[in-house]
């Protein structure tokens, strides 16, 4: 198999909850690993709605094997890949071959953080 030669970066942040001095939740997200791999649009599409532009897209991070985060699959996770967030729908380790992970995302609305 071919190597890759342009490799995107994509930083992989998992979510604590606590709670504040009142009781209300508190999310924080925090870096758990940045990873290199490519970038693939699996569906989407771009619509106007009183004069928005609204894209609703989903995609395909693939990069090599990482144990660490293949076993982040039941936590919540997302990822920022060139400054756009992304939900993580599956992580998915195919045929259980340990070679690359094929993280499956959603593009989110509100950018950078």
């Amino acid at each position: 198999m071919k190597k890759i030669k342009k490799r995107t970066p994509c930083t992989v942040q998992t979510k604590t909850s606590s709670s504040n001095a009142i009781g209300e939740t508190v999310n924080e997200w925090s870096e758990f690993a940045v990873l290199s791999g490519v970038l693939g649009l699996q569906s989407g599409d771009s619509k106007r709605t009183y004069s928005t532009k609204l894209e609703e897209s989903t995609h395909v991070f693939i990069c090599d094997y990482n144990e660490a985060v293949y076993g982040l699959a039941d936590q919540d996770v997302r990822c920022i890949i060139k400054g756009k967030m992304y939900d993580v729908l599956l992580i998915d380790n195919p045929d259980e071959m340990d070679y690359h992970l094929e993280i499956y995302l959603k593009l989110v609305g509100g950018q950078n953080g």
